[in-house]
């Protein structure tokens, strides 16, 4: 007998895999498909990475207080996110339907639930708001293309990208409320 988060993560592929492979068939533009790549790539690291080591630059007051909590928050929410992935073992869509993986890159790991690269995203743009608002309309669009890009590479589901979110969200929150 198949554990019952398997059961409704199988129902839900099934419901969810025509709009990702309508939305995934929107990247077989090339210019449209390298927006994506690049977003994912960005996502994986880079961007996160130079925002937590900017944070001096950006606020010479209370920039190491800002880049401890954004490093000490990151690492937190790696472990959660990895701890989830590996217990309820979703695979990935191009996986369970054996469709044609568009990121050019093998995935990191089997699974897709939930989405890192989008859970990174958003809880780097609720801190950034209280912080260094101005930054926003440089990261929101980011953020957006990152999480887009999950689903249009076909490495997500739109649930795993938006259960990322929401888990980003939660953690920028705590994070900013904790630190408070």
């Amino acid at each position: 007998m198949r554990p019952r988060a398997l059961v409704v993560f199988d129902r839900l592929d099934l419901l969810e895999w025509r709009l990702c492979q309508r939305f995934a068939n929107l990247s077989l533009y090339s210019p449209w498909l390298a927006i994506l790549r690049l977003a994912s790539r960005l996502g994986d690291w880079p961007v996160w990475v130079a925002l937590i080591l900017a944070q001096p630059l950006l606020q010479p007051d209370t920039g190491l207080v800002y880049l401890m909590q954004y490093a000490v928050t990151g690492v937190i929410a790696i472990g959660f996110y990895r701890l989830i992935k590996t217990r309820l073992c979703r695979e990935r869509p191009f996986i369970t339907f054996d469709s044609l993986i568009l990121c050019g890159e093998p995935a990191r790991d089997r699974y897709s639930f939930p989405s890192g690269h989008t859970m990174h995203a958003v809880m780097f743009c609720v801190m950034t708001a209280a912080h260094a608002p101005w930054l926003l309309p440089w990261l929101v669009p980011l953020a957006l293309l990152i999480a887009l890009s999950r689903v249009g590479l076909g490495l997500h589901y739109i649930s795993d990208v938006l259960a990322g979110g929401a888990i980003g969200y939660l953690f920028g929150l705590a994070s900013l409320t904790l630190a408070g």
